[in-house]
């Protein structure tokens, strides 16, 4: 026939409909009926009424399953790129390392000072009632640490700084390490925290009340275990000893307090004790790996914290990592050595560093070395 087809055939034949299972061949080798000799049953794949060869539906999906991955992965990188972009530009910034007069230079590996608020910013009366958290204006720093992370093998530090450290403020004589942080903010802090301890802060991050609830409960809340039992009306707790899982207001008031026989000594422990279990838990990967778990932590955490004009989000995400490592022995955790206590008739009650163990510790942190054990406060 003139239009290709076999001798004997034509368009209306059923066995020239086409079908994807099977195709319509001339009599020849395979048989003297194509429909009794499917393809895949011996010999090379036949070939078609226009003389190239006819293939099943499997081998098309085989080919199609590459391009289908490849579509995914570019898929899911896009959409993770958006989020980080989300997070970041979801992000609160203040200037709080801006450069000034006299300033140190730059000290190796990369310093984090951490700050928590008592900032009522973001509760209503009902949500300051519940929490215990009081009704009084401007902000002061409840939590201080300052996180090195080396640039080589050794392993971060994490040195807690008590509130009630009697420093030199610059321009306003001696006082409490928070009050400078009332006077004139992020950034008198820095440069308090910088002249004290001749090392240059790189990244800054601060968190408040409502923040810290936030987060814990985005988490699901924290496990820790109570060495006794802790009652503090003013911190809004009434905790038996023993393990448990501390939700956002329970967690407020567990770092808050200052019921113990050290009061702010205890409690620097106590705040370092939580940050381990609450990063433990936010980088593990029953968090990391559900979605509805760690992207409305992501974006509690991105709401929650303050930080300054250069950082990002990616230099959370490496702070996250670093203090992950609490649990696990891979972070070295202390506080300032403790000197003594001392009196002020305008502040109040303080507290002193060892002045000696003191500058060792920051010392090797200035100059990126482990620090020594005898300088090592627990």
């Amino acid at each position: 026939m003139s239009d290709g087809w076999p001798e004997g055939w034509s368009r209306g034949d059923p066995r020239g409909a086409h079908d994807e299972r099977t195709a319509v061949y001339p009599q020849g080798s395979y048989g003297a009926d194509p429909y009794r000799q499917p393809y895949g049953q011996g010999g090379p794949p036949p070939a078609g009424p226009a003389g190239g060869r006819v293939y099943g539906r499997g081998r098309g999906r085989r080919r199609r399953w590459p391009k289908i991955l490849i579509t995914v992965i570019v898929v899911i990188i896009v959409l993770i790129a958006a989020l980080l972009v989300w997070l970041d530009l979801s992000l609160n910034r203040v200037n709080a390392l801006e450069d000034y007069s006299g300033r140190i230079d730059d000290t190796p590996g990369t310093n984090w000072l951490l700050i928590g608020t008592d900032s009522r910013k973001g509760l209503d009366a009902s949500q300051r009632k519940k929490l215990a958290t009081g009704k009084a204006a401007g902000q002061r720093t409840d939590t201080m640490m300052m996180l090195h992370i080396p640039e080589g093998s050794n392993k971060p530090t994490l040195v807690s700084l008590p509130r009630d450290s009697w420093v030199p403020i610059p321009g306003h004589g001696y006082n409490k390490l928070n009050a400078a942080f009332s006077i004139g903010g992020p950034q008198l802090l820095v440069k308090t925290i910088e002249k004290v301890t001749d090392v240059r802060m790189d990244h800054y991050m601060e968190i408040n009340f409502a923040g810290f609830v936030d987060v814990v409960d985005a988490v699901g809340g924290v496990d820790i275990c109570v060495k006794s039992h802790i009652k503090d009306p003013k911190a809004g707790i009434n905790l038996k000893k023993g393990c448990q899982t501390l939700e956002g207001k329970d967690a407020l008031g567990y770092v808050r307090t200052r019921h113990f026989a050290n009061g702010d000594l205890d409690r620097v422990k106590h705040q370092r004790e939580f940050v381990s279990a609450l990063m433990n838990k936010a980088t593990s990967p029953a968090t990391l790996l559900n979605p509805f778990k760690s992207i409305p932590l992501a974006a509690a955490g991105t709401r929650a914290v303050t930080v300054d004009d250069s950082d990002h989000v990616w230099h959370l995400i490496s702070l996250a990592n670093n203090l992950g490592g609490m649990g696990s022995g891979k972070l070295v955790t202390t506080s300032v050595p403790f000197g003594g206590f001392g009196q002020s008739p305008t502040a109040g009650s303080y507290i002193t560093w060892d002045r000696a163990r003191a500058v060792g510790l920051f010392n090797a942190i200035a100059e990126d070395k482990p620090v020594p054990k005898a300088d090592l406060e627990k």
